[in-house]
């Protein structure tokens, strides 16, 4: 599905660096968390009944009572914390969520393209590059935040990637960048001897997935937390996929489950670092997604991107589906003050998490570092003043 859009779109520390603020955060673990795709409405709505009726965007229409048992419920507050119960039950009640245009929050991508890559690249590196036009596997020419960051001698190997989809070698350049990035179906590079790290490249060896690009999220998730377990991590990013993959293919009640399966991922994994007294009360967990998707009919919920494209009378048109440049965020952590859902305030946009991550980890010169760049500026109310 990913190389299709691709051809449409021709396609803690001591505070010894000077970088550090002088009041530092209480953050020293920034954990980044991206679900490839997933709709703001059905984060703050819950599931739309409306797909509920006859077959055409069920995966499984014989098990559709099973499918309303689980997700339906008479109000969309009832909705949205069957199936995002954690981000409801935990991130709602101590940290922010960001992006219900119902209450007049607005969270925006900037990039000009509305998919995958480019947005990945605003999340990542704060800049809404024009040149990162498709979703091909090419180098990224800008620095991310984890190449910024792995760029400080207190942070040298402590800095990884983790997602689903193979391009994140791309994009995160791993080869110029020196940091360890884990995609698509790459086996955990465990020490000699990890048992552990040979039964989890074992499973996801002799486990199907439906794609050739992406492996399925269990994985990803999984070596995320081992590299978390394994060794303490300064920033650790976290990309999964399945629900974008399950929306381009019309399966409503497969892309709603994965956003289920993504919040209790993120559920464990919060319980991870609040158990373990290297993470406890010094990580901050920051949600968000690449892109949006088409909102204006039942069917736009497949697709997202603006593509130059010739119809067969030789006029060329963009695709555009309205809606698709809407996002939203979430964040837990110790300097984040509780403000639960946000309503109205200033937009939010992906471009400024680069700096804002940077920001958590005490580094105030992200944005202005790369000031020619136009990167985004801190999200100030995330930080609580930091």
């Amino acid at each position: 599905m990913r190389k299709i859009l691709s051809l449409l779109c021709f396609t803690a520390l001591t505070a010894t660096a000077p970088a550090l603020a002088d009041a530092g955060p209480k953050t020293d673990t920034v954990v980044l968390v991206t679900i490839d795709g997933l709709r703001w409405q059905e984060v703050f709505r819950g599931i739309d009944p409306a797909y509920m009726e006859g077959e055409k965007y069920l995966a499984h229409p014989k098990h559709v009572d099973g499918f309303k048992n689980d997700f339906d419920a008479a109000s969309k507050d009832e909705r949205r914390t069957k199936l995002m119960p954690f981000l409801w039950g935990k991130v709602a009640k101590e940290g922010q969520l960001y992006g219900n245009r119902d209450k007049g929050s607005e969270a925006a991508l900037t990039n000009p393209y509305h998919f995958s890559y480019p947005g990945y690249n605003e999340i990542l590196t704060g800049i809404p590059d024009p040149r990162i036009d498709s979703n091909d596997s090419v180098p990224n020419p800008n620095r991310t935040v984890l190449e910024w960051l792995n760029g400080k001698p207190e942070n040298k190997g402590k800095i990884a990637a983790f997602g689903s989809w193979d391009a994140f070698d791309a994009i995160v350049n791993e080869e110029r960048a020196g940091v360890l990035v884990n995609s698509g179906f790459d086996a955990y590079a465990g020490k000699s001897g990890d048992k552990e790290a040979v039964q989890l490249n074992r499973v996801q060896a002799m486990t199907y997935s439906p794609w050739t690009e992406e492996r399925l999220d269990s994985f990803t998730m999984e070596f995320a937390r081992k590299a978390l377990k394994d060794d303490k991590q300064r920033f650790v990013y976290i990309a999964l996929g399945d629900t974008d993959e399950f929306a381009h293919a019309g399966q409503y009640d497969e892309y709603a489950r994965a956003a289920h399966r993504a919040d209790t991922f993120l559920g464990e994994l919060w319980s991870f670092l609040q158990s373990d007294t290297r993470y406890k009360g010094r990580t901050t967990l920051i949600v968000t997604v690449d892109h949006g998707r088409g909102s204006e009919k039942l069917e736009d919920f497949r697709h997202h991107g603006r593509f130059p494209w010739t119809l067969e009378d030789g006029t060329e048109i963009i695709t555009d589906f309205k809606g698709d440049d809407q996002v939203w965020m979430a964040v837990i952590g110790p300097d984040s003050p509780v403000m639960g859902e946000i309503s109205g305030g200033e937009k939010v946009t992906l471009s400024q998490l680069a700096a804002t991550s940077a920001r958590f980890l005490g580094y105030k010169d992200y944005a202005s570092d790369h000031k020619e760049l136009k990167a985004g500026a801190p999200i100030e109310t995330m930080l609580g003043g930091k």
